[in-house]
């Protein structure tokens, strides 16, 4: 069993610290995705406090295995928002529930709260050159819409655009 609820302000370290994890993780295999230690702990807060961060436990009151950011809309990636996407970002799960479906569940988990809110659409982006991770998009059942790239001396790189309708 698995409940996502929304973070507390005391859920803010640890969900940095599955970020630290994760960045370790791509770094380590020459993956770019996230800058080690690019996001520091008062934005995870400032992201919690408003209401952005939900944070994953195989059962009530048990640590936290995984979370994710769900916005409502993301204009730095998807300018022509149009309200009827729920966005993702920020996926992390602990690293020793790697290849049990964690994160899959966490995506679903996502697109049944976007139709709640009556999202159309679950959208998502990752690094272009990911190829693993925009494969595991695919496998998902998320569909590839293109790319963004951003305007020169942006510290981001291009990313690929995923996106899945809510009634699947």
């Amino acid at each position: 069993m698995l409940t996502v609820e929304l973070a507390s302000a005391a859920d803010a370290a640890t969900i940095l610290g599955l970020r630290h994890a994760a960045e370790d993780w791509l770094f380590a295999r020459g993956i770019d995705q996230w800058t080690p230690r690019e996001v520091p702990l008062a934005t995870i807060a400032a992201q919690i406090d408003a209401g952005e961060f939900y944070v994953a436990r195989r059962e009530p009151g048990a640590p936290i295995v995984g979370a994710l950011r769900l916005i409502w809309a993301d204009p730095a990636i998807w300018p022509e928002e149009d309200g009827h996407a729920g966005y993702v970002h920020g996926v992390v799960i602990n690293r020793s529930e790697s290849g049990m479906g964690l994160g899959a569940s966490l995506l679903e988990w996502a697109l049944r709260r976007s139709r709640q809110e009556g999202r159309s659409l679950l959208r998502l982006d990752c690094a272009e050159t990911n190829t693993e991770l925009r494969n595991y998009y695919l496998r998902q059942g998320f569909r590839y819409v293109g790319r963004r790239e951003f305007a020169d001396g942006s510290s981001w790189f291009s990313v690929a655009l995923f996106e899945k309708p809510t009634d699947r």
